[in-house]
Protein backbone atom coordinates (compact mmCIF):
# COMPACT_ATOMS: atom_id res chain seq x y z
CA UNK A 1 0.00 0.00 0.00
CA UNK A 2 1.90 3.10 -1.08
CA UNK A 3 2.22 6.24 1.43
CA UNK A 4 -0.69 7.74 -0.63
CA UNK A 5 -3.21 4.83 -0.38
CA UNK A 6 -2.82 4.68 3.22
CA UNK A 7 -3.49 8.05 4.20
CA UNK A 8 -6.44 7.75 1.51
CA UNK A 9 -7.72 4.90 3.89
CA UNK A 10 -7.14 6.67 7.23
CA UNK A 11 -9.10 9.83 5.76
CA UNK A 12 -12.13 7.49 4.42
CA UNK A 13 -12.81 6.11 7.86
CA UNK A 14 -11.68 9.43 9.83
CA UNK A 15 -14.74 11.25 7.37
CA UNK A 16 -17.14 8.31 8.03
CA UNK A 17 -16.96 8.20 11.86
CA UNK A 18 -17.08 11.60 11.62
CA UNK A 19 -20.41 11.20 9.64
CA UNK A 20 -21.90 8.58 11.60
CA UNK A 21 -21.42 11.11 15.03
CA UNK A 22 -22.97 14.19 12.52
CA UNK A 23 -25.88 11.53 11.82
CA UNK A 24 -26.32 10.42 15.27
CA UNK A 25 -26.47 14.48 16.30
CA UNK A 26 -29.07 15.13 13.08
CA UNK A 27 -31.24 11.51 14.51
CA UNK A 28 -31.29 12.72 18.07
CA UNK A 29 -33.09 16.05 16.87
CA UNK A 30 -35.57 14.50 14.55
CA UNK A 31 -36.32 12.17 17.49
CA UNK A 32 -36.82 15.09 19.79
CA UNK A 33 -38.49 17.26 17.58
CA UNK A 34 -40.71 14.93 15.98
CA UNK A 35 -41.08 11.93 17.56
CA UNK A 36 -43.85 10.55 15.70
CA UNK A 37 -42.41 11.45 12.23
CA UNK A 38 -38.90 12.89 12.19
CA UNK A 39 -37.06 10.01 10.40
CA UNK A 40 -39.77 9.84 7.61
CA UNK A 41 -38.82 12.71 6.84
CA UNK A 42 -37.17 14.50 3.36
CA UNK A 43 -33.81 16.05 5.51
CA UNK A 44 -33.45 12.15 6.91
CA UNK A 45 -34.38 9.76 4.18
CA UNK A 46 -32.64 12.07 0.94
CA UNK A 47 -30.84 15.41 1.96
CA UNK A 48 -28.45 13.49 5.13
CA UNK A 49 -27.28 10.88 2.91
CA UNK A 50 -26.46 12.84 -0.08
CA UNK A 51 -24.54 15.59 2.37
CA UNK A 52 -22.87 12.75 4.36
CA UNK A 53 -21.57 10.87 0.93
CA UNK A 54 -20.51 14.10 -0.17
CA UNK A 55 -18.60 15.03 3.02
CA UNK A 56 -17.10 11.71 3.00
CA UNK A 57 -15.80 11.64 -0.97
CA UNK A 58 -14.12 14.49 -0.38
CA UNK A 59 -12.29 14.65 2.46
CA UNK A 60 -11.46 11.07 1.22
CA UNK A 61 -9.76 12.68 -2.04
CA UNK A 62 -7.42 15.13 -1.13
CA UNK A 63 -5.16 14.91 -4.21
CA UNK A 64 -8.80 15.41 -6.62
CA UNK A 65 -7.45 12.47 -8.13
CA UNK A 66 -9.87 9.03 -7.43
CA UNK A 67 -12.41 7.72 -10.19
CA UNK A 68 -15.75 8.36 -10.34
CA UNK A 69 -16.05 4.53 -9.67
CA UNK A 70 -14.87 5.43 -6.26
CA UNK A 71 -16.61 8.09 -5.68
CA UNK A 72 -19.86 6.46 -6.03
CA UNK A 73 -18.70 3.37 -3.85
CA UNK A 74 -18.77 5.70 -0.98
CA UNK A 75 -22.51 5.37 -0.21
CA UNK A 76 -22.27 1.90 0.06
CA UNK A 77 -19.14 2.19 2.84
CA UNK A 78 -21.38 5.28 4.76
CA UNK A 79 -24.49 2.55 4.45
CA UNK A 80 -22.65 -0.49 6.40
CA UNK A 81 -21.40 2.03 8.73
CA UNK A 82 -24.72 3.23 9.37
CA UNK A 83 -26.62 -0.26 9.18
CA UNK A 84 -23.68 -1.49 11.78
CA UNK A 85 -24.46 1.76 13.72
CA UNK A 86 -28.35 1.40 13.58
CA UNK A 87 -28.27 -2.40 14.59
CA UNK A 88 -25.97 -2.86 17.51
CA UNK A 89 -26.26 1.15 18.89
CA UNK A 90 -29.39 2.17 17.80
CA UNK A 91 -31.54 -0.36 17.99
CA UNK A 92 -33.39 -0.23 14.75
CA UNK A 93 -35.74 -2.70 13.47
CA UNK A 94 -34.90 -4.51 10.65
CA UNK A 95 -37.63 -3.48 8.23
CA UNK A 96 -36.49 0.05 9.02
CA UNK A 97 -33.13 -0.48 7.73
CA UNK A 98 -34.43 -2.85 4.60
CA UNK A 99 -36.98 0.65 3.52
CA UNK A 100 -34.34 2.84 4.17
CA UNK A 101 -31.39 1.51 2.59
CA UNK A 102 -32.12 2.44 -1.28
CA UNK A 103 -33.01 5.75 -0.29
CA UNK A 104 -29.42 6.36 1.21
CA UNK A 105 -28.24 4.54 -1.62
CA UNK A 106 -29.32 6.64 -4.24
CA UNK A 107 -29.32 9.72 -2.52
CA UNK A 108 -25.52 9.42 -1.31
CA UNK A 109 -24.76 8.56 -5.29
CA UNK A 110 -26.29 11.81 -5.94
CA UNK A 111 -24.06 13.53 -3.27
CA UNK A 112 -20.99 11.71 -4.23
CA UNK A 113 -21.69 12.15 -8.47
CA UNK A 114 -21.83 16.08 -7.92
CA UNK A 115 -18.99 16.26 -5.56
CA UNK A 116 -16.93 14.60 -8.47
CA UNK A 117 -17.86 16.99 -10.88
CA UNK A 118 -17.24 19.52 -8.48
CA UNK A 119 -13.89 18.69 -6.63
CA UNK A 120 -11.76 20.37 -8.65
CA UNK A 121 -13.55 23.74 -8.86
CA UNK A 122 -14.02 23.52 -5.06
CA UNK A 123 -10.98 26.40 -4.14
CA UNK A 124 -11.51 25.84 -0.35
CA UNK A 125 -12.13 22.84 1.34
CA UNK A 126 -13.31 23.79 4.61
CA UNK A 127 -15.91 25.88 3.38
CA UNK A 128 -17.42 23.04 0.77
CA UNK A 129 -17.53 20.52 3.93
CA UNK A 130 -19.09 23.08 6.14
CA UNK A 131 -21.82 23.77 3.36
CA UNK A 132 -22.27 20.04 3.07
CA UNK A 133 -23.02 19.74 6.78
CA UNK A 134 -25.23 22.62 7.07
CA UNK A 135 -27.37 21.65 4.47
CA UNK A 136 -29.45 19.39 5.95
CA UNK A 137 -29.80 21.41 9.56
CA UNK A 138 -31.12 24.51 7.34
CA UNK A 139 -33.80 21.49 5.48
CA UNK A 140 -34.68 20.75 9.04
CA UNK A 141 -35.74 24.44 9.63
CA UNK A 142 -37.48 24.56 6.01
CA UNK A 143 -39.58 20.64 6.66
CA UNK A 144 -41.90 21.62 9.27
CA UNK A 145 -43.12 24.39 6.72
CA UNK A 146 -44.06 21.70 4.34
CA UNK A 147 -46.89 19.58 4.08
CA UNK A 148 -46.79 16.75 2.45
CA UNK A 149 -49.62 15.08 0.36
CA UNK A 150 -51.46 12.06 1.92
CA UNK A 151 -52.28 9.24 -0.79
CA UNK A 152 -54.43 6.28 -0.65
CA UNK A 153 -53.73 3.19 -1.97
CA UNK A 154 -55.03 -0.49 -1.77
CA UNK A 155 -53.37 -4.01 -1.85
CA UNK A 156 -55.22 -6.85 -2.78
CA UNK A 157 -54.78 -10.80 -3.54
CA UNK A 158 -56.94 -13.64 -4.06
CA UNK A 159 -56.64 -17.12 -4.53
CA UNK A 160 -58.95 -20.16 -5.65
CA UNK A 161 -60.20 -22.31 -3.13
CA UNK A 162 -61.87 -25.89 -3.69
CA UNK A 163 -64.47 -25.00 -1.65
CA UNK A 164 -67.81 -23.15 -1.87
CA UNK A 165 -69.08 -20.07 -0.11
CA UNK A 166 -70.96 -22.06 2.64
CA UNK A 167 -67.71 -23.67 3.87
CA UNK A 168 -65.47 -20.36 3.30
CA UNK A 169 -67.84 -18.01 5.67
CA UNK A 170 -67.19 -19.30 9.13
CA UNK A 171 -63.56 -19.29 8.76
CA UNK A 172 -64.10 -15.45 7.08
CA UNK A 173 -65.09 -14.65 10.48
CA UNK A 174 -61.79 -15.43 12.14
CA UNK A 175 -59.18 -18.37 13.12
CA UNK A 176 -59.11 -18.61 16.71
CA UNK A 177 -56.63 -21.42 16.52
CA UNK A 178 -53.92 -20.41 14.00
CA UNK A 179 -51.08 -23.34 14.66
CA UNK A 180 -47.06 -22.41 13.74
CA UNK A 181 -46.65 -23.64 10.26
CA UNK A 182 -49.70 -23.07 9.00
CA UNK A 183 -50.14 -20.16 5.98
CA UNK A 184 -47.18 -19.40 3.60
CA UNK A 185 -43.58 -18.57 3.73
CA UNK A 186 -43.13 -14.66 2.81
CA UNK A 187 -40.20 -12.84 2.73
CA UNK A 188 -41.82 -9.60 4.44
CA UNK A 189 -43.69 -11.86 7.69
CA UNK A 190 -40.50 -14.71 7.44
CA UNK A 191 -37.21 -12.89 7.12
CA UNK A 192 -38.14 -9.19 7.49
CA UNK A 193 -40.36 -10.00 10.50
CA UNK A 194 -43.49 -8.24 10.28
CA UNK A 195 -45.96 -10.30 12.72
CA UNK A 196 -48.10 -13.00 11.64
CA UNK A 197 -51.29 -13.83 12.72
CA UNK A 198 -52.11 -16.10 16.03
CA UNK A 199 -55.77 -16.18 16.26
CA UNK A 200 -58.99 -14.35 15.50
CA UNK A 201 -62.35 -14.14 17.58
CA UNK A 202 -65.34 -12.58 16.69
CA UNK A 203 -67.79 -10.84 18.95
CA UNK A 204 -71.37 -10.12 17.89
CA UNK A 205 -73.07 -10.80 15.28
CA UNK A 206 -73.66 -8.38 11.66
CA UNK A 207 -72.74 -4.68 11.02
CA UNK A 208 -71.08 -3.26 13.99
CA UNK A 209 -69.63 -6.50 15.40
CA UNK A 210 -65.68 -6.75 16.56
CA UNK A 211 -63.19 -9.30 15.45
CA UNK A 212 -60.48 -9.39 17.92
CA UNK A 213 -57.03 -9.87 16.04
CA UNK A 214 -54.09 -11.19 18.12
CA UNK A 215 -50.78 -11.01 15.91
CA UNK A 216 -48.65 -12.17 19.30
CA UNK A 217 -47.09 -10.64 22.17
CA UNK A 218 -48.87 -7.58 22.99
CA UNK A 219 -49.71 -6.95 19.03
CA UNK A 220 -53.66 -6.92 19.02
CA UNK A 221 -55.64 -4.99 17.34
CA UNK A 222 -59.63 -4.74 16.60
CA UNK A 223 -61.50 -4.67 13.39
CA UNK A 224 -64.92 -2.96 13.56
CA UNK A 225 -67.51 -4.85 10.81
CA UNK A 226 -68.64 -2.30 8.44
CA UNK A 227 -70.38 -4.52 5.63
CA UNK A 228 -71.81 -8.60 5.83
CA UNK A 229 -73.63 -10.65 3.56
CA UNK A 230 -72.86 -13.98 4.92
CA UNK A 231 -71.80 -16.24 1.65
CA UNK A 232 -70.32 -13.18 -0.24
CA UNK A 233 -68.37 -10.33 1.59
CA UNK A 234 -67.14 -9.14 5.18
CA UNK A 235 -65.13 -5.88 5.71
CA UNK A 236 -63.84 -3.79 8.39
CA UNK A 237 -62.05 -0.81 9.73
CA UNK A 238 -59.27 -1.21 11.75
CA UNK A 239 -58.55 0.53 14.78
CA UNK A 240 -54.90 0.06 17.20
CA UNK A 241 -55.89 0.99 20.09
CA UNK A 242 -52.54 -0.30 21.58
CA UNK A 243 -50.07 -0.31 19.30
CA UNK A 244 -47.08 -0.47 21.61
CA UNK A 245 -46.79 -3.91 20.45
CA UNK A 246 -46.01 -2.90 16.70
CA UNK A 247 -42.74 -1.15 18.31
CA UNK A 248 -40.88 -4.95 19.11
CA UNK A 249 -41.12 -5.15 15.33
CA UNK A 250 -40.04 -2.14 14.44
CA UNK A 251 -41.31 1.32 16.26
CA UNK A 252 -40.98 3.42 13.14
CA UNK A 253 -43.36 1.15 11.66
CA UNK A 254 -46.83 2.08 12.75
CA UNK A 255 -49.82 0.86 11.07
CA UNK A 256 -51.53 4.11 12.83
CA UNK A 257 -48.77 7.00 12.64
CA UNK A 258 -48.41 10.18 11.31
CA UNK A 259 -47.29 9.21 8.14
CA UNK A 260 -48.96 5.55 7.95
CA UNK A 261 -52.68 4.50 9.04
CA UNK A 262 -53.45 1.46 7.77
CA UNK A 263 -57.53 2.01 7.13
CA UNK A 264 -59.90 -0.59 6.10
CA UNK A 265 -60.18 -4.45 4.52
CA UNK A 266 -62.30 -6.75 3.62
CA UNK A 267 -63.14 -10.38 1.79
CA UNK A 268 -65.10 -10.93 -1.17
CA UNK A 269 -66.35 -14.48 -2.08
CA UNK A 270 -66.71 -15.33 -5.95
CA UNK A 271 -68.37 -18.61 -6.52
CA UNK A 272 -66.81 -20.42 -9.77
CA UNK A 273 -67.46 -23.62 -11.57
CA UNK A 274 -66.96 -26.73 -10.02
CA UNK A 275 -67.25 -25.79 -6.42
CA UNK A 276 -64.67 -23.41 -6.26
CA UNK A 277 -64.22 -20.70 -5.06
CA UNK A 278 -62.38 -17.23 -6.09
CA UNK A 279 -61.41 -15.44 -2.00
CA UNK A 280 -60.57 -11.69 -2.80
CA UNK A 281 -59.07 -10.20 0.20
CA UNK A 282 -57.83 -6.15 0.06
CA UNK A 283 -56.55 -3.78 2.33
CA UNK A 284 -56.54 -0.02 1.87
CA UNK A 285 -53.93 2.21 3.80
CA UNK A 286 -52.75 6.12 3.53
CA UNK A 287 -49.23 6.94 3.07
CA UNK A 288 -48.05 10.94 4.40
CA UNK A 289 -44.50 11.57 3.30
CA UNK A 290 -42.48 13.13 0.97
CA UNK A 291 -41.56 9.56 -0.85
CA UNK A 292 -45.15 8.26 -1.67
CA UNK A 293 -44.61 6.64 -4.54
CA UNK A 294 -41.64 4.63 -2.94
CA UNK A 295 -43.98 4.17 -0.33
CA UNK A 296 -46.42 2.48 -2.21
CA UNK A 297 -44.32 -0.51 -3.82
CA UNK A 298 -43.03 -1.36 -0.31
CA UNK A 299 -46.64 -1.34 0.84
CA UNK A 300 -47.40 -3.35 -2.10
CA UNK A 301 -44.55 -6.27 -0.92
CA UNK A 302 -45.71 -5.90 2.73
CA UNK A 303 -49.42 -5.86 2.70
CA UNK A 304 -49.51 -8.06 -0.52
CA UNK A 305 -47.46 -10.71 1.72
CA UNK A 306 -49.51 -10.30 5.14
CA UNK A 307 -52.41 -11.15 2.55
CA UNK A 308 -51.00 -14.13 0.97
CA UNK A 309 -50.28 -15.53 4.11
CA UNK A 310 -53.87 -15.44 5.03
CA UNK A 311 -55.48 -16.44 2.35
CA UNK A 312 -52.76 -19.46 2.19
CA UNK A 313 -54.33 -20.36 5.80
CA UNK A 314 -57.96 -19.86 4.80
CA UNK A 315 -57.32 -22.33 1.53
CA UNK A 316 -55.74 -24.87 4.14
CA UNK A 317 -58.17 -24.71 6.44
CA UNK A 318 -61.48 -24.88 3.83
CA UNK A 319 -59.45 -28.01 1.95
CA UNK A 320 -58.87 -30.19 4.78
Amino acid sequence: MSERTEAAFVRTLAAIAAALAFAGVVYALLEAAQPDAGLVSFTFLLVLPAALCAFVAYVADPWKTRSRRAYLLVPVQVLAAVIAVSIFILREGTICIVLLSPLWLLSGMAGTALTYKLRRRVEDGRTYCATLLLVPLLAMQVEPLVTWPTDSAVVTRSVVVAASPDRLWPLLRGIPDVRPGEGRWNLSQDVLGIPRPVGAQMVGEGVGATRLANWGPQIRFREKITDWRPGRAIAWTFHFDDVRGWAFTDRHLMPDSHYLKVRDGGYHLDPLPGGRTRVTLHTRYEATTPVNLYTRLWGELFLGDVQDNLLALVRQRAER
